[in-house]
């Protein structure tokens, strides 16, 4: 059951996520102080909190998918999918945490907003396909 609610949450903000990025560019107009929608300081942390709860809910499959260890070589459809699922948001994790630490803080200046942004449009596109990917697996799954 928390699995099946784990997986409604990632789908809704995987939805909400996908779009947010196609909309926004017909809805605002950007400016020197807010070249960003403010609906992004709502989804920004709902984002961080779905990552977290997508990584373990991919561990848990990761881990139960057993295979492609030690003295196996059979790599399973679900140690594939699991481990794609884990890296994949690890890897958005680790792209999402610096790029909105970096707009949380602006004494942080290593970056352009030409940088920030090309980041932000991969996140906003990988996200989505993360989570909604594994949040319909898991509704799909029979426990």
């Amino acid at each position: 059951m928390g699995q099946r609610i784990g997986g409604i949450f990632l789908l809704v903000v995987a939805v909400a996520v996908a779009v947010q990025t196609v909309v926004e560019p017909l809805y605002h107009a950007s400016e020197e102080g807010q070249p960003y929608s403010p609906l992004w300081s709502v989804l920004d942390p709902l984002m961080v909190v779905a990552v977290a709860v997508g990584m373990l809910l991919a561990w848990l499959r990761k881990r139960a998918a057993g295979g492609g260890g030690r003295g196996s070589d059979a790599v399973t459809r679900a140690w594939l999918a699991a481990n794609t699922w884990f890296y994949g948001l690890l890897a958005v994790a680790i792209l999402l945490l610096w790029n909105w630490f970096n707009l949380l803080s602006p004494r942080f200046t290593a970056i352009g907003d030409e940088t920030s942004s090309l980041v932000w449009i991969i996140i906003d596109t990988l996200l989505p396909l993360l989570l909604g990917s594994l949040g319909l697996s898991l509704l799909r799954r029979r426990e």
